[in-house]
Order: C-alpha cells, then structure tokens, then sequence
C-alpha cells in the first residue's frame, strides 16, 4: 500500500508513514525524488538564497523492496559513501557538505545544482543535452573524463556510473558527476557493478570473483562515450563523431581487459590525439 504524504506543499509517495521533521533546520522543501530504486529519496531543500540537495536512507520507499534488511543495507551503504565523496572530492563532482544521523535513518546533504539530469532516455531532458551542440557534448564528456582520472589517480575504481549519475549546467556549460555511492578501492572483488545499467556493466563487474580496477574504469568511460555520442549504440553507423574517435572508444569497451588502454589518462590522450 502507498501513503501519500505532503512537505511544504510538495507531494510524494511513500510504503509507511516517516517523519522528516530533520528537514526543517535546513529550509523549505521545494522538491523531491521519491521514485529511486536505491532505497534513498531525496530532497531539494531551500533556505534564503541557499538550496541544498539532501539524500536519506531509512524510510520506506515505494520503488524499493522494503524489508528492515534492505533499508538497513541502504542507510550502510549511504553512511559507507561520505568517505567516498571526501576523498573524490574535485570540481566536477557535486559538493558534499555534511552527514547526520536522523530519526532511524541517515542523511547526507550536499549543495544543490542549478543543472539537469539526461534520464531517463528520450525524456525531454535527455533530448535536450543530445541535440545540443556537439563541441558542447564533448566538453561534458572531457569534464566527466577529468573527473574519473582523478578517480583513478585516488585508487578508486568507478562502480555504478552510467548517463544518469551526471548533471548538465546548461548556464555554465559543463558536467557535474553525482551519486558517486557505490565507487570503491581498487583492486575491488563483488558484484556491487550490477547495479549499473547493462550498457555500461563490463564483463568484470557481472563476475562475484574478478577484480574491478582503473581498467573497468576505462570501460566505463568508452561506454559512456558511446551514450553521449551514438544513443549507447555501438555501431559507427550511429557514431556521430570521427571514425578515429569511434576507434578509441571501441577499443575501451573490448571484452578483454587487455585490449583497452590500461588507464584513463592513457584514454584520454588517445582521445586527444585522435581529436
């Protein structure tokens, strides 16, 4: 059964009652993301001129599973991430402010975008940034490539990213990486990749026992290019830039780790070159 609730006049859905009376101290509700199968919902929350963007776990959520186990697995993970986005922290990635326990659940707040989501596919938002210009497209891919080599130059690897974990300033014209939850250390051993969306999950993530690195971040990266670039097809008939280019990319995604470039940096300056 869904409960309907209400905060500062927005409305969402939830499995249960809770009470997010935490919210207050940071403002005004003046929007919420209740539909994540994550187990977290999300706030934008708004005091005078300062917008936050705040993310909790520990409430029943209409799109998750529910049981006490798997909201306790959601307010872990959630906990598990802050050092996560610390240690990450850099100029195309949304800003951590501060976490807290609240109520029976646990909340991290960052600050609040001024910039778009392109999910899901063939949504408004998504048709919006792919038919912008494409010199456009590529400064957002250079931002989200800048980022995950500086991943990589922290010894993480990039799990779970995919089209939907950035944001587009469209004012400022670049990319801001978000819900970075699931990154880990490298070498990292699991299946945490399956949650990512199979366009983008290699060969080692759909695998319990081999080992996720800065290759499968590499992977990830070609991958990310063939969305931006070609609709996730990987086809050079949908490729909408060079074939040099589509070369660099193609080589990324191989199936076999030795057959991509052996990091990031190592991608982006193929990448360049074939620019």
């Amino acid at each position: 059964m869904n409960i309907k609730t209400e905060i500062d006049g927005i409305k969402f859905t939830l499995k249960e009652p809770y009470n997010f009376s935490f919210l207050k101290k940071y403002g005004t509700v003046f929007a919420v993301f209740d539909e994540q199968g994550s187990g977290n919902i999300c706030f934008g929350v708004q005091n005078g001129s300062h917008r936050y963007f705040i993310k909790f776990a520990g409430a029943q959520l209409q799109n998750y599973n529910g049981s006490a186990e798997d909201i306790e697995f959601a307010i872990a993970r959630l906990k598990a991430s802050v050092q996560v986005y610390k240690d990450l922290s850099h100029p195309n990635l949304i800003r951590f402010i501060s976490s807290e326990e609240a109520g029976d659940g646990y909340a991290t707040i960052f600050d609040w975008e001024n910039a778009l989501g392109i999910e899901p596919v063939n949504s408004p938002d998504y048709l919006k940034f792919m038919n912008m210009p494409t010199e456009h497209k590529q400064r957002a891919f250079n931002d989200i490539l800048s980022f995950h080599a500086h991943v990589a130059a922290k010894g993480y690897v990039a799990i779970d990213f995919y089209d939907g974990n950035f944001l587009y300033d469209y004012e400022n014209t670049k990319a801001i990486v978000c819900d970075i939850d699931f990154y880990q250390k490298a070498p990292y051993i699991g299946n945490m990749g399956l949650w990512g969306h199979d366009a983008f999950i290699s060969p080692e993530e759909q695998s319990t026992t081999a080992v996720m690195d800065e290759i499968t971040t590499v992977y990830t990266m070609g991958a990310t290019a063939f969305s931006l670039f070609a609709h996730r097809n990987r086809t050079l008939e949908k490729w909408t830039l060079t074939p040099a280019l589509y070369e660099v990319a193609q080589k990324a995604v191989s199936n076999e780790r030795s057959e991509r470039q052996q990091s990031v940096v190592q991608f982006m300056n193929e990448w360049n070159k074939a620019l």
